[in-house]
């Protein structure tokens, strides 16, 4: 039988399926009685389930990372739906398809990949354009880079999301650099480009999306900075001149700036034009796909409203709810 997905649920479906753990908790409920707590995922999206009165053995076998055999019922709580489960098993010893269960980006891998290469190969600075072929001679790297998502939640969570989030930025950048002539376009390109480079390190997504070991010490600015440092070298050698150190700063303070803001995990506000546009760039991306996805993905096809997302501390506004029947009764 075909496989049903996460987001063909609906209120009062049920189920019994292989999913993909991405997250465990073991709570308590108001008579203080255990409950576990997964976040059951495949490639459509995730759902929150919960098993009452969960075993110590069932709770000790199930780690994030594994593929479970759920069985339960979907109900509609608080405009947001949620899996009520009846039996978790973890499965083990078995190969799954991974494409089935980690969501991935609806664009054309090759083609955005092709689309960063030409971009960043078009420099006109020769440094700038010897660094862009130091990256891409390091297949590993640029095969993390274009597999990569952009991040575990927030925005472009899944396969190719990174790259999806770069080419994206980039496109918007090429629009709008001719209304600012002063700023330099080699740079930004680049910018772009090595403003989550680090994620490669920072993140791991062979099974479950998680920070790795790296990523949570050190965090994907420093990761990117030492990248960075790397390629100089290599970007010295295929030039046979010596990378300018202002522009090797400039590099750098596009990284470690791009967040915008100190609280937001930024070691340095941005202090140039460059890095100024890059920040907003970003924030523009992220947070448009993320509103944009929240509204697509929200399953109560009832209401006005999405469900309240407590990352964003809002609901968000979908419209009045479209009448299926409309085009019928008009055509009658």
């Amino acid at each position: 039988m075909a496989r049903r997905y996460i987001r063909q649920f609906a209120d009062g479906d049920t189920f019994d399926d292989i999913f993909l753990a991405t997250d465990k908790q073991v709570k308590t409920n108001r008579q203080g009685q255990p409950f576990l707590q997964l976040e059951l995922r495949d490639r459509s999206g995730a759902l929150v389930g919960r098993l009452w009165n969960a075993s110590e053995s069932i709770t000790r076998q199930i780690n994030p990372g594994d593929f479970v055999k759920a069985k339960g019922k979907v109900q509609l709580f608080q405009g947001a739906l949620q899996i009520i489960l009846s039996d978790v098993q973890s499965v083990h010893g078995e190969k799954f398809d991974m494409t089935d269960f980690l969501p991935h980006t609806e664009q054309d891998i090759s083609k955005l990949q092709e689309k960063l290469k030409t971009l960043l190969f078009k420099a006109s600075d020769l440094h700038l354009r010897a660094l862009a072929q130091a990256f891409f001679m390091d297949e590993k790297l640029i095969r993390e880079f274009c597999k990569a998502p952009a991040g575990i939640r927030q925005h472009h969570a899944y396969l190719g999301g990174l790259l999806e989030h770069v080419v994206t930025m980039m496109d918007a950048a090429e629009r709008l650099m001719p209304i600012y002539p002063n700023l330099n376009r080699d740079l930004i390109l680049m910018g772009i480009f090595l403003h989550d480079i680090g994620k490669v390190r920072e993140l791991r997504y062979d099974s479950a999306f998680n920070y790795t070991d790296e990523g949570e010490l050190i965090g994907h600015i420093v990761i990117g900075v030492e990248i960075l440092n790397e390629k100089l070298k290599q970007a010295e050698q295929l030039s046979e001149e010596a990378f300018p150190q202002e522009l090797q700063l400039r590099l750098k303070h596009m990284i470690v700036s791009h967040h915008g803001q100190l609280e937001f995990g930024s070691p340095k506000l941005p202090m140039t034009p460059e890095a100024a546009f890059i920040y907003y760039l970003d924030n523009l991306d992220a947070r448009t796909h993320a509103f944009v996805r929240d509204i697509k993905e929200d399953k109560n096809t009832q209401s006005n409203w999405t469900a309240y997302n407590p990352s964003i501390n809002r609901k968000l506004y979908k419209g009045e709810p479209t009448d299926p029947m409309a085009g019928v009764m008009e055509d009658m």
